[in-house]
């Protein structure tokens, strides 16, 4: 059974920071592709960050030099740093396994990030 369980939300003041946390289980973060998405609501779900197998990142415009995604291979787990955190960062943050270009297999719960200005 594949469980991902993001945690690292919470209330952060405008230019604080945070890190997610997204350890799996039942599958190997490191031999897959992975993604952080988030939605505000009213909005669409959107791609913030990404990580291959072979560990290249990628980026929404939206978060570059501001976000870091990682992953710790022994601890199997997969993270996003988020700092200089913005009012419009306010999402509930999620991570998922991608298994073709656009789709996923497996979410995580999501975790709500509320940036205060």
């Amino acid at each position: 059974q594949v469980q991902l369980v993001e945690s690292g939300g919470g209330l952060v003041q405008a230019g604080g920071s945070l890190r997610l946390s997204c350890p799996a289980s039942g599958i190997i973060v490191a031999a897959n592709a992975m993604d952080w998405y988030r939605q505000a609501p009213g909005k669409q779900r959107e791609l913030v960050a990404a990580i291959t197998s072979g560990g290249s990142t990628k980026y929404a415009d939206s978060v570059k030099g501001r976000f870091t995604i990682s992953r710790d291979n022994a601890k199997n787990t997969m993270y996003l740093q988020m700092n200089s955190l913005k009012p419009e960062d306010t999402a509930v943050y999620y991570c998922a396994r991608r298994i073709t270009l656009s789709s996923h297999d497996y979410w995580g719960q999501g975790t709500q990030v509320t940036v205060s200005s």
